[in-house]
């Protein structure tokens, strides 16, 4: 009896076989899944909530799908505006390292000039510029020059000139 039954199994097996694995698949529509099941309200009310769920889920991923959208564009705008500020720093660089051999190379002529002046006359005309501009000057000049022009100002005047002098030695290194 039981090796009858294990046939019959085996033969149903067999012709499901034959017949493909079609039969095995599920291709149902949503309607035709609820045929037969419209009178069972838990099937119904199951069959309510899941296409709810789904439109749900449609909805998310939409709204994905628009957040995505906005992100890459910000970042494209955000890379746009990085190299665009990359580019003004980089000229502002060069317009700032442009000033500096400007204000060099006056210096280095205010210099000279201090330089080439008679150590009464520079000392008399440092004496009535900023003391801190004043020792810039004197920082730059001969050493030799600094001091005949450091000895012709004013005592008072001279330590003001000095503690600057220190000063800028001081921040230039």
């Amino acid at each position: 009896m039981i090796g009858g039954i294990l046939v019959l199994a085996a033969a149903g097996q067999a012709v499901m076989l034959m017949d493909g694995f079609s039969r095995l698949t599920a291709n149902a529509e949503p309607s035709e899944l609820m045929a037969g099941c419209t009178d069972v309200p838990e099937a119904v009310a199951l069959a309510e909530t899941l296409r709810e769920r789904s439109l749900r889920l449609d909805g998310y991923m939409k709204e994905l799908d628009r957040k995505k959208a906005e992100i890459n564009f910000a970042e494209k705008q955000l890379t746009e505006k990085l190299v665009e500020l990359r580019k003004v720093k980089q000229q502002l660089a060069q317009r700032d390292a442009g000033q500096r051999q400007s204000v060099t190379e006056d210096i280095s002529r205010l210099i000279a000039v201090y330089d080439q002046m008679k150590p009464e006359q520079a000392a008399m005309v440092l004496s009535n510029l900023p003391p801190d501009f004043a020792a810039q000057i004197l920082v730059r000049v001969q050493p030799e020059t600094g001091a005949r022009i450091m000895a012709s100002v004013e005592p008072g005047q001279a330590a003001v000139l000095t503690s600057y002098m220190g000063a800028v030695r001081a921040a230039a290194k």
